[in-house]
């Protein structure tokens, strides 16, 4: 079993930067698919961006495509999300998932991750 704890979450200014850590634990981290996703009230949970197990490959939804940056570190068992010029459609609760299979293709759907944090919350005031 694996665990996912989050953390970093907050209230920002509109323009304003956050950084998302998630550590997991277990041995087979460096294995894994990585990714954020975010749930606002009344809305499904969606994808942000997803990393592959050696950071080969990655995946941002259009609307962050060049303010956020996903990144891990295996040696630590870390994911981040690195989130600049946040705006005011981005607040939700963000989520970090581990997709246990090994793949070079970044898995997008909710339902391909085996394991999932407990959130965190993004607020931006305007």
């Amino acid at each position: 079993q694996v665990q996912l704890v989050e953390s970093g979450g907050g209230l920002v200014q509109a323009g304003g930067s956050l950084r998302l850590s998630c550590v997991a634990s277990g041995r087979t981290f460096s294995s894994y698919t990585m990714g954020w996703f975010r749930q606002a009230p009344g809305k499904e949970r969606e994808v942000v961006a997803v990393i592959t197990w050696n950071g080969g490959n990655t995946y941002y939804t259009h609307s962050v495509k060049g303010r956020f940056t996903i990144s891990r570190d295996n040696a630590k068992n870390t994911v981040y999300l690195q989130m600049n010029s946040l705006k005011p459609e981005d607040p939700a609760v963000y989520y970090c998932a581990a997709d246990r299979r090994f793949s070079q293709l970044p898995s997008r759907a909710p339902a391909e991750y085996d394991y999932w944090g407990q959130g965190t919350q993004v607020t931006v005031s305007s």
